[in-house]
């Protein structure tokens, strides 16, 4: 007999070709589902625990234990098999299970190649944070561009450099995105490592990341501007606003890694829908993004060039008023949250690269 052909019941695991057969048939069973029943088989009589599981089957990826649960649930079902009187797959309370199929002959064992090791904590948290940041900096890029544009379109008279404004609003942009992103990304990164994929401390590690880096980058900036102009805005980010985004990033990440099977998309749409949502909580409270911010600043400045008052009355507003500022900063949440929180999600199971569910 092939060694690698294990024969339980009706079915034949053919371990080669990866195939599960049921009297001949193929049945059809996804790739990391069967690499669970492989496992068990091998492992069979063997108590196979939820740690050995994640690492040889889930590679490190951070899952819930309900996808544990749906894998071996849908194993059962697909074997004909009962948790309450099993055949083949028996449950070992809070410690794992155990395959208790009588295998047809003796299967020669093949050793297991090494199941990979998860990434040590600091590189995963090292991972995580970069992944974020560069997210961040992404919807930096789109965001800056996207002002940058409609500035010189709306505000700056095409024969005085339109180019040239688009580029430094784009780049301001995109330093601040890193700089608050960053900030956050770190944050939920290090309560991911310190408390699990699974803890609420995402949330946290979030908030306060953002409600530091906030409260910093507003006393830098009041300060920067009263020693330069000898006045100071009032109204721009600052702490609130920083810890109502980085609580947005970090429960999408905690909410993608309860849900069995999130991929990268769905860490991003629970970013996209929770940071429009911290952007909508945001404008309603009287606080400011960036596009409230500039425009703070640029009624603070005399002679300053861009007037985002234009957006307004795109809007139907005779200046920058409440509906510009909930349009923006919807908008520039939604974008925040979702390209960060799809970084933290790629870096948090981007080992190994190819086990990656996109």
């Amino acid at each position: 007999m092939d060694p690698m052909i294990y024969r339980f019941g009706s079915f034949e695991l053919d371990s080669t070709e990866r195939q599960l057969r049921r009297d001949g048939a193929e049945v059809a069973l996804n790739a990391r589902y069967l690499d669970a029943l492989i496992l068990l088989v091998r492992e069979r009589g063997q108590l196979v625990t939820k740690d050995r599981f994640m690492d040889a089957v889930w590679r490190g990826i951070p899952v819930t234990d309900e996808a544990l649960t749906q894998c071996i649930r849908t194993l059962r079902r697909t074997l004909g098999d009962e948790a309450g009187d099993p055949r083949f797959i028996a449950t070992v309370p809070k410690f794992g299970y155990r395959f208790v199929g009588a295998i047809e002959g003796e299967a020669t064992e093949q050793p297991l190649p090494p199941a990979p090791q998860p990434l040590p904590a600091q590189s995963l948290m090292w991972r995580m944070g970069t992944t974020g940041t560069a997210g961040a900096v992404a919807a930096g890029v789109i965001g800056g561009l996207t002002y940058g544009v409609l500035g010189a379109t709306l505000a700056v008279p095409a024969q005085s450099g339109a180019l040239s404004f688009v580029l430094v609003l784009a780049c301001i942009t995109i330093a601040l995105a890193a700089i608050g992103g960053g900030a956050v990304a770190f944050g939920v990164a290090a309560a991911v490592q310190r408390g699990g994929a699974r803890s609420p401390m995402a949330i946290v590690g979030g908030a306060l990341a953002g409600l530091i880096v906030g409260a910093v980058s507003k006393l830098l900036g009041i300060d920067a501007f009263a020693l330069l102009l000898g006045r100071a805005p009032e109204g721009i980010t600052g702490a609130p606003e920083g810890l109502a985004l980085g609580a947005a990033v970090g429960m999408a990440f905690w909410i993608a890694a309860r849900r069995a099977g999130s991929t990268r998309r769905h860490a991003g749409l629970a970013g996209l829908v929770l940071g429009a949502a911290a952007g909508l909580i945001i404008a309603l409270a009287g606080g400011r993004l960036l596009a409230g911010s500039i425009d703070v600043l640029t009624r603070t400045m005399e002679g300053a060039r861009l007037d985002l008052g234009h957006i307004g009355r795109l809007l139907g507003e005779s200046g920058f008023g409440l509906r510009s500022r909930i349009v923006t900063s919807v908008a520039e949440g939604a974008l925040f949250g979702s390209f960060t929180a799809a970084g933290l999600w790629r870096g948090g199971t981007a080992y190994p690269q190819s086990e990656t569910q996109d």
